[in-house]
């Protein structure tokens, strides 16, 4: 059993946005942190869920059949599977991402610069 992990002492690990980055596994998920700032591509996941939990800083999940949801610290909210979303914040913000492994972080758009590999730190 390993010991506790800093949030922040990992997002200081890295500087770049909208590359996730794994810092633990709890079963078949992965748990990640990543840094956002801009607005990202708008996708869906068809067969999973994702949650975002708002370490640091403000964004918000915008939806086209929905109401968008903003978050701040200590927030979070659960995208359902098939559901087309677009993340977005004005200024920088750190989240916490619960995701079933091999998830690709643009899901179903066309892959582009936004499309990151997971590495681990």
């Amino acid at each position: 059993m390993s010991g506790a992990i800093s949030l922040q002492g990992k997002l200081a690990q890295f500087a770049d946005h909208w590359s996730p980055k794994r810092i633990a596994q709890v079963n078949d998920f992965d748990v990640k942190i990543v840094k956002i700032e801009g607005e990202f591509t708008w996708h869906k996941h068809d067969d999973e869920d994702e949650l975002f939990l708002v370490v640091d800083g403000e964004m918000t999940i915008q939806y086209q059949d929905r109401e968008d949801v903003t978050l701040k610290a200590g927030e979070l909210h659960v995208i359902p599977k098939g559901v087309l979303h677009c993340p977005i914040a004005k200024s920088e913000c750190s989240v916490l991402l619960l995701e079933k492994s091999g998830v690709v972080n643009t899901g179903d758009a066309e892959q582009s610069d936004l499309t990151n590999a997971v590495e681990d730190i």
